[in-house]
């Protein structure tokens, strides 16, 4: 089940009815307060987030869905007209998993959840220690010195994809693709906004995340 949350009556209908035929069960509300009854009855699979919404903004549903036990590792996808850096720095360091600008085509919406959907169904276990940082897959658990660290799917799984290939430099292309699941042909600032929060988020261990100039990003540090 895919629960959408958007007033633009159009849009809503468009979604809900492309997702339809493609085989997702799907749910749209115009209204925040329509979108929390539902959520006490049945919780999603994924949810797909208008941020600017009557009652209260899209940012303001994630945080409180990312505090909840029930719904705190619930695949999230932000939908906005707003395409500043800035806005989309606060999407997901608020705890989103994906963001797409509107207009977007419904194909690269689609695929976007296809991909999000099949990471998070991702059951394989690796146990990764580098430096103060360790990573459990099977716990889906990262620390930094010990202390718990709390990230984004996306930057989960940037993390894991880089720890899986440690000492070899990923392009923005490869991350992309690997990550995303999509042929991306617009700008690569994407995989960089993930990048620089997940430094930050990552403190200390923030350097091993290394940058090769004009190629991409690789894991540095020594395996423990």
């Amino acid at each position: 089940m895919i629960y959408l949350v958007e007033d633009d009556e159009s849009i809503r209908e468009l979604v809900v009815y492309t997702l339809r035929t493609q085989g997702f069960e799907t749910k749209g509300f115009e209204k925040p307060s329509l979108f929390w009854k539902a959520m006490e009855k049945e919780r999603p699979s994924l949810v797909l987030l208008d941020i600017m919404l009557p009652e209260e903004d899209g940012l303001s549903i994630l945080k409180k869905l990312r505090v909840r036990p029930d719904t705190r590792k619930l695949p999230i996808i932000m939908l906005t007209a707003k395409g500043s850096e800035y806005d989309t720095v606060v999407g997901l360091d608020s705890g989103a998993d994906d963001y797409i600008q509107k207009p977007f085509r419904m194909m690269e919406l689609i695929s976007r959840i296809r991909a999000l959907l099949r990471r998070t169904d991702d059951n394989g276990e690796q146990e990764y220690k580098i430096e103060n940082l360790s990573v459990s897959t099977a716990r889906h658990e990262v620390t930094v010195d010990k202390t718990p660290v709390n990230l984004t799917l996306k930057e989960y799984e940037m993390l894991c994809l880089l720890l899986k290939n440690s000492g070899t430099v990923l392009s923005r292309t490869q991350l992309l693709n690997q990550i995303w699941g999509y042929e991306f042909d617009g700008e690569s600032r994407t995989v960089d906004v993930h990048i620089r929060t997940l430094r930050q988020k990552l403190g200390s261990a923030g350097s091993l995340v290394e940058t090769v100039r004009g190629v991409g990003y690789k894991i540095g540090g020594k395996s423990l």
